[in-house]
Formats: structure tokens, sequence, C-alpha cells
């Protein structure tokens, strides 16, 4: 590898770089957090109590059915896949010309909500049963159950779960090149292919791709931690409550 090549590269390229890494941490962020509220919305929906009979017990099973094949599709084939299958074929089969990059933040949200509503049903079903039965019990519903209640709870849960899922959308993202979207993989190919560098181009593309995720990684980090809340606290309670033995002991000096 030659150093100089890498430091021509960025100066000739440096704006194509920045472009295609803003395009990435867009199209992740978004899809990320439209995947997470899909994920939200389909694990309350999958948790659900089905009653034993009537219109709404066929509903739900309905429903349930609709949601899982929706979530072992889009779990079960690669988002290289998907992207062709939707954007080309939308346009094929409906005669709908997508805007590339509506269609890359579409496809990327749609994967994560497959993803993210497993893991919002796994902590939902993680959170103990008496606290459904407690809300049910002072007369809230399920939906009430869940927004006051459980949702609180869950998200604080799976927040390490949805910044992983933050970092592998950022990655992920390269695949859309397939639709010529133009984020950090398309531009830097289109560099490569202009200079004929193509080690020292991708290198440069590697940095780039492991600062943003590092930088993820670390707010999301300072994120939990500001949650969590200092480690040494006093739980406000009465004096007899939070004194140590030796003031106990002085203070009945003191009253003799």
């Amino acid at each position: 590898m030659s150093f100089e090549w890498v430091v021509k590269i960025i100066s000739n390229n440096g704006p194509m770089f920045i472009r295609g890494a803003g395009v990435t941490l867009l199209i992740s962020m978004i899809g990320t957090i439209i995947g997470s509220l899909i994920g939200l919305l389909i694990g309350v929906i999958r948790t659900m109590p089905i009653p034993e009979r009537g219109a709404k017990k066929a509903i739900l099973k309905v429903i349930n059915l609709f949601l899982s094949i929706y979530i072992e599709f889009f779990r079960g084939t690669p988002m290289i896949v998907q992207a062709m299958v939707i954007y080309y074929g939308s346009a094929l089969a409906f005669d709908i010309n997508m805007n590339r990059l509506a269609a890359a933040i579409f496809i990327v949200s749609i994967n994560t909500g497959a993803y993210m509503s497993e893991i919002v049903r796994g902590g939902i079903v993680s959170i103990d049963k008496g606290q459904f039965e407690a809300a049910h019990a002072i007369g809230m519903n399920h939906i009430q159950t869940m927004v006051n209640v459980v949702l609180p709870q869950v998200i604080r849960n799976i927040l390490p779960a949805t910044g992983n899922e933050f970092v592998i959308n950022i990655k992920d993202t390269s695949v859309l090149n397939v639709i010529s979207v133009s984020e950090l993989y398309f531009q830097t190919k289109s560099i490569a292919g202009n200079n004929f560098r193509y080690f020292e181009s991708f290198f440069v593309a590697c940095i780039i791709y492991f600062i943003m995720t590092f930088t993820v990684t670390r707010i999301l980090r300072l994120i939990e931690t500001k949650l969590d809340g200092p480690d040494n606290y006093i739980m406000m309670a009465n004096q007899m409550q939070v004194e140590t033995p030796e003031d106990m002991l002085r203070r009945k000096k003191n009253h003799g």
C-alpha cells in the first residue's frame, strides 16, 4: 500500500467520501428508527392475549399469521435480494419508479422491523407476569399496560440490541449499491474505478466505516450509562433507615 496514494485519494475525493458517509448514516439512522417503531408495534400485537372464542380471536390469528410470514421472510432472505426484488419488482409489476434513496430507507426499515419485532417480543416476554396481573387488577387493558408499565422497561432492556442493529445497518447499507444508491460503498467503487487504486480507496472506506460504527457504539454506550443512573446513590428514607451503626450509637449517647 502506498501512503502517498492514500493521502492523494483523500485530498482529491474527500467530498465524495463525505457525501457517501452522509447518505450511509442517513439511511441507517432513519431505517433503524422506523424499523424499531415497526418492531415495537408488532411486538405489542404479537403478545396480545388471544380470546378463547369469537371474531376477535379469528382476527388476531390472521394478523399473527401475516406478521409471522413477514418476519420469517425478511429474516430468512438477504437484504441485497430484498433490495433487488422490491426496487426492480415494483417497477416491473406495478410500474412504480421509486426514488432510490426512499427505496433504500424503505428496505432497511422493513428489514430492521422484522428483526426488532422478535427482540421486542423477547423483551416483553421477559417482564415478570406479576406486573401484567397487577396492571390488569387495577383496570388497565393490554395497550395501557404496555404503554405505562411494560414498554418503558422493555425499551431500556433492548437498547443494546437496538444499537447493535444500528451498527449492522451502517455496514449493510453497502449492499444497496445494487440499486445505485450513492452510499459510501458506491462512492468508493466509483473513486477506485477512476484511479485504479482499489486497495487504497477501499482502505479509506474501511477507516470511515470504522469511525462511524465506533462513534455510534460509544454514543449508545453513553446513553445506556445515563439511563442506568449513578452507581452510588442513597435511597430516600427516614433517618433511622440511612444512618450507620456508629451514627446510631452516637445519637443514643447524646440523648442520655
